[in-house]
């Protein structure tokens, strides 16, 4: 059983959004059903599945349904058709109490803007789950100073949000998640307004904490570079539709259609493909060449591509023990680089 299941939600927004589902069921596009019926299509006949542990990026432009998607696992929003199964338990069948147990203690949730309490200080806005939890003091305490010191706030733990800087306050944001220690974070757009630098860091700061906590991660974006980087597994919508899901080098290699080609046409396939994904597996006649050069398995190109300076170079592909797993000729690099 997968953690989260999207079985075909659909959600319309109108007055009346029953009386337009048969036209979205026929293939109406968006921009019909908005021209004809005034309704707009949030979500057309969604399903996925994700894994407990992984981090699942659903990217798509401005207005594909990304953030209308996450908002129905927690159920902020209700669909208009269609389930969601957490852990086998359907969300939309939950009462009001069933439904606050659910977002204390089994998601938290990251936003754009940060969503601090501005007359708390940082140790109050982190702990401030653990509060709704009934946890007391003295350990709520506890657990914000340990989640504090994780996303490396210490000594900011008695400042307000106004004396903080906007990557400062997205880690307060980031460690209030963690503090109620859920097995699911969802994280809608939880970088796009900082700055690149700082964005940059807090991506290496999420990828290191999940390498530890391994939580269950539904990660927001309209950044493909940001999607790369921290999806295990990427799902791509396009006017409320579900295009393509697939791993990065899935999207990046085999594009489903022009609207996710167009999205990875610019994309350095040297940053997304490691040397196990284009080696030629070791069973049978080595390659002859004049040099060798000897990289792990799990290695991105671009972090080997300098070394390469001879065309008949070998590439040895190895495991964490050194075993050889397979060899790449120029020929393969030049194929998997070539757009």
């Amino acid at each position: 059983m997968s953690k989260i299941e999207i079985n075909n939600i659909y959600k319309i927004f109108g007055n009346n959004p029953k009386s337009v589902m048969q036209m979205v069921r026929d293939g109406a596009t968006k921009e019909e059903v908005l021209e004809k019926t005034g309704h707009t299509v949030g979500l057309d006949n969604v399903s996925l599945k994700i894994e407990e542990g992984e981090t699942f990026v659903c990217m798509g432009l401005s207005g594909s349904g990304k953030s209308t998607l996450i908002r129905h696992l927690n159920r902020l929003i209700d669909p208009t058709d269609g389930e969601v199964l957490v852990e086998g338990t359907n969300v939309m069948s939950l009462n009001n109490q069933e439904l606050i147990d659910f977002r204390r203690h089994k998601m938290s949730m990251v936003f754009q803007r940060f969503g601090l309490f501005p007359h708390k200080t940082v140790i109050q806005n982190v702990g401030y789950g653990l509060e709704m939890q009934g946890k007391q003091d003295q350990e709520r305490n506890k657990i914000a100073m340990e989640k504090i010191e994780a996303v490396g706030l210490n000594g900011f733990e008695h400042q307000y949000p106004n004396q903080l800087s906007g990557g400062m306050q997205q880690r307060v944001g980031l460690a209030r998640a963690l503090a109620t220690d859920t097995d699911i974070m969802l994280m809608d757009e939880a970088f796009s307004a900082l700055d690149p630098l700082i964005r940059s860091d807090m991506q290496k700061q999420l990828i290191d904490l999940q390498s530890q906590l391994k939580k269950t991660i539904v990660f927001i974006t309209h950044d493909l570079d940001e999607s790369l980087r921290l999806g295990d597994h990427i799902g791509i919508l396009n006017a409320g539709k579900l295009v393509q899901v697939g791993t990065p080098v899935d999207i990046v290699m085999n594009p489903a259609d022009e609207y996710v080609t167009a999205f990875v046409k610019d994309v350095n396939r040297a940053k997304v493909l490691k040397a196990k994904v284009i080696m030629t597996p070791a069973n049978g006649a080595q390659p002859t060449g004049s040099s060798r050069l000897k990289v792990h398995e799990d290695q991105f190109l671009e972090e080997f591509l300098p070394k390469i300076v001879l065309k008949d170079i070998v590439v040895e592909v190895v495991d964490k023990a050194g075993n050889i797993k397979g060899y790449i000729t120029d020929k393969e690099l030049q194929k998997s680089l070539s757009k």
